[in-house]
Formats: structure tokens, sequence, C-alpha cells
């Protein structure tokens, strides 16, 4: 497995994340800094597992939160710390987890795309990159540099290019050989030199849940 991820440093997330994904990388920032960029507030940060995150990502607002299999739902204190981050009662639009490998943080997100909206944020000590993948499977990667948003594409769709094209700043020409997005994360484990560890993301993690563009307290 971990061979597996070593040859395949950023481009198995697009595999575990097969309904829609976004992943973003953040040069010289710690998760904590990632998600208070993305307008988190440090009280509403909560260490999650990514099953825990998807279980409040995709429960019905009705549900009783005994439903919840990660959760000893008696555990008040818990409960407490769930609710005032945002997390309960109703499911949040986004949960946003955040790590660290190498000199950067990176988040991880179920079918959103919170970081690419705040990419230039997270470029405030370098470079940052957001690459997203819809349920439809239509591609959407973000750079940005030193608080500026440099380019926002779609890999073979130049027409639909914000910003300079991605060739320029970056070097990078998708081939049509694998979607766009998979060649985008195969061309940042070369550039960067990063892979992120499969089992590290999958463990508890700094989370931020998000509604209607902010923070829910």
């Amino acid at each position: 497995m971990v061979g597996e991820h070593e040859r395949n440093g950023l481009r198995w997330t697009a595999d575990a994340y097969d309904v829609g994904f976004t992943l973003a990388l953040s040069e010289g920032l710690s998760p904590h800094e990632l998600l208070r960029g993305i307008r988190a507030e440090e009280h509403c940060i909560v260490p999650l597992t990514r099953f825990a995150a998807y279980e409040l990502l995709t429960r019905d607002a009705d549900d009783h939160i005994s439903d919840l299999d990660f959760l000893d739902w008696e555990d008040e204190a818990e409960v407490a710390r769930l609710t005032d981050g945002g997390f309960l009662p109703d499911p949040p639009d986004t949960i946003v987890r955040a790590g660290s490998v190498a000199g950067w943080a990176y988040a991880l997100e179920e079918f959103q795309c919170r970081t690419g909206t705040h990419l230039a944020a997270l470029s405030q000590r370098g470079r940052a990159f957001s690459i997203h993948r819809n349920a439809k499977g239509f591609s959407r990667i973000g750079y940005a540099l030193h608080g500026e948003l440099v380019t926002s594409f779609e890999p073979g769709l130049p027409h639909l290019t914000n910003g300079v094209p991605a060739e320029a700043p970056l070097g990078f020409v998708p081939n049509g050989d694998e979607p766009g997005d998979v060649a985008f994360l195969r061309f940042l484990e070369v550039e960067l030199d990063l892979w992120i560890p499969w089992e590290e993301t999958e463990a508890e993690l700094p989370a931020a849940a998000f509604t209607d563009e902010r923070t829910v307290r």
C-alpha cells in the first residue's frame, strides 16, 4: 500500500474521492493556518476522521445523532463541541480537513470546492493550488502566488480559463491520455516532489464546517 502511494503520491485522491473532491496545497502554512485562510475560526476547528466527516455531511437533518456511528451521542462534551463548530445539528454544506507534508499544508474536501474560492488567501507565503472534480466528472484547477490568483482553468478547455494560460506560469499542458485533474496531480508530484500518505488522510485531521459561505458557530 505505501509503495503504491509513493508511486501515486497525489493521484490516489482522484480514485479515493471518486464522487467529487477538492485537494488544495498551500506553501508554508500550517493546517490551522490553512483553515483560518478559508475563514474558519479557531474555536470551531475539530479533529475528524474522513469517515466521521462523511457521516456528518451525508446525514439527513431529521436523523437523530444516535445514528452517527463514530459518535457516542451520550458524550455531552463531544456533542457540544461538534454543535459549537457547526457540524451539528444540521449537516453543513461542506467540511474541510487539513494536514501537512514537507513544508506544505493540504486540505481535502468531499464534493465541494471552498478552498478553491479562497486560493489567493492561501498563497500569502508562496504558491497555492486547488484541484477540483465535481460529481459530473468535470475538473477545475487553480493556481495562486503571493496573494494573487494567477490562473483558473479546466484542462483541455482553454476558452474557459480565467487569468493567464496554464502553460505560461506552470508549464503544464494536458496530454489527453488521462483525465485532466489526474494529469495535473501527476505534474505536481514531479514539480513539487510531494506525496501525501493516504493513511494519514483517513485518520483524524483538523476540520472545519461551513454553511452558506461562512463558518457556522
